[in-house]
C-alpha cells in the first residue's frame, strides 16, 4: 500500500512539472506569487505550496553591502581559461584577522603561491588558452571596450580552439581576430586600425585569420555603419552636438545612395564629421579628424567632397 501510494505522488508531481492537472488533466495550471502557490485554474487542485526561497537571508541596499555579506565567490567566467574555478592565494601576506604574519610565513606563502600558478595549467593546451585569454585581456583594457565584448571574445576563441582553426597561426593573430569579431558581432565601433594598433601582429594577418574564422565558425556580421563611429569621434574632437546631428544625418543621406560602399568606414564617418563642421561654421581641423580616425588627411579629403555632392550642399563662405 506504501508503495503505491509514493508511485502516485511520484506521478502526480511528473505531471505538475509538465504543466499537466493530475486531477482534471488540463494545462490550465496557474502560478500564484502573492501565496506561492502553483493551482489549476479549472478544478482548484493546489498542486505545489511553501517553495524553498533559494534567496539569499540578508539584504543589501548598496553594492558595497553587497560584497560585504555575500559569501559566495565571483560568477564563472569565459575570460578565464578555468572559468574561475580556482583558488587564489591573496599577495597580502596577513592573517584571518588582518594581522601581518612572520618573515617564515612571508617565504612559504611566496612558495604556495609559485606553485599555485604552475597547478592551474595541467598541460601545454591549457597554458596556450590562458595565455591566449591574457591577450584579449590586455587589449581590451587599451581599447576600453565593455566586458561582454571580452566575454564574447573568450568564447569565440574558445570554439576556434575546438574546432582546431589554430593550427598554423598564431595565438595572438587568432586572439585579435576574435577580438575584432566580438566587437562587430556586439556592435561596439572599433576598426581595424584600432585593434590592430594594441595587438602583436599586424593588420594584414589579423584581417586574413578574421576572414577566416568567420566563415568556418558561420558568423554573419553585417557591414560596419560608419554612422555608429561618429559619437566617439565627436567627443574626442570636442565639437558641438549640432555637428554630430549634421554629420548623422550627411551619413544617412549619402549610405542610402550607396556612396559608403567599399569605403573604409571611419575614414567616411571621419569626413563626414568634416563636412558637417564646414555647414555650421565650426572649424575642424583636418589633421585632427584624420588622427582622431586613424587615417589620412587625403581620406578624409576625397570623402567630404564626394559628400557633399551627393546631398548637394556647399559650406558657407
Amino acid at each position: 500500500m506504501t508503495q503505491s501510494i509514493i508511485d502516485k505522488t511520484r506521478t502526480e508531481v511528473q505531471e505538475a512539472d509538465q504543466g499537466l492537472c493530475p486531477d482534471c488533466e488540463t494545462e490550465t495550471i496557474i502560478h500564484d506569487p502573492d501565496r506561492g502557490e502553483r493551482v489549476c485554474g479549472e478544478c482548484g487542485l493546489v498542486l505545489t505550496e511553501d517553495p524553498i526561497d533559494y534567496g539569499p537571508e540578508w539584504r543589501a541596499f548598496n553594492a558595497q553591502e553587497h560584497d560585504e555579506l555575500s559569501r559566495v565567490g565571483a560568477p564563472l567566467t569565459q575570460s578565464m581559461h578555468d572559468r574561475g574555478l580556482t583558488t587564489t592565494i591573496d599577495w597580502r601576506n596577513k592573517d584571518a584577522n588582518g594581522h601581518s604574519m612572520s618573515a617564515d610565513k612571508h617565504g612559504q606563502l611566496h612558495r604556495l603561491r609559485v606553485w599555485q600558478e604552475r597547478i592551474r595549467t595541467k598541460n601545454a593546451g591549457e597554458r596556450n588558452l590562458k595565455y591566449a585569454l591574457s591577450e584579449i585581456d590586455r587589449m581590451v583594457s587599451a581599447l576600453g571596450v565593455p566586458k561582454p565584448v571580452k566575454e564574447t571574445a573568450s568564447v569565440i576563441y574558445r570554439q576556434a580552439l575546438e574546432q582546431d582553426l589554430i593550427r598554423g597561426r598564431s595565438i595572438e593573430g587568432v586572439a585579435t581576430s576574435a577580438l575584432y569579431t566580438a566587437c562587430r558581432k556586439e556592435g561596439i565601433p572599433r576598426s581595424l586600425e584600432e585593434v590592430t594598433s594594441v595587438s602583436r601582429v599586424d593588420q594584414r594577418e589579423i584581417g586574413r585569420t578574421y576572414r577566416y574564422i568567420a566563415d568556418e565558425l558561420d558568423i554573419n556580421l553585417e557591414p560596419t555603419n560608419p554612422r555608429q563611429f561618429v559619437p566617439r569621434f565627436c567627443s574626442e574632437l570636442d565639437v558641438s552636438k549640432a555637428v554630430e546631428t549634421k554629420a548623422v544625418d550627411i551619413i544617412e543621406q549619402t549610405t542610402e545612395q550607396g556612396l559608403h560602399s567599399g569605403k573604409s568606414p571611419t575614414g567616411f564617418a571621419a569626413a563626414a564629421i568634416y563636412a558637417a563642421g564646414l555647414l555650421c561654421d565650426e572649424t575642424i581641423p583636418q589633421r585632427a579628424v584624420a588622427d582622431t580616425a586613424q587615417t589620412t588627411v587625403v581620406t578624409v579629403r576625397n570623402r567630404y567632397r564626394e559628400q557633399l555632392d551627393a546631398i548637394d550642399q556647399a559650406p558657407a563662405t
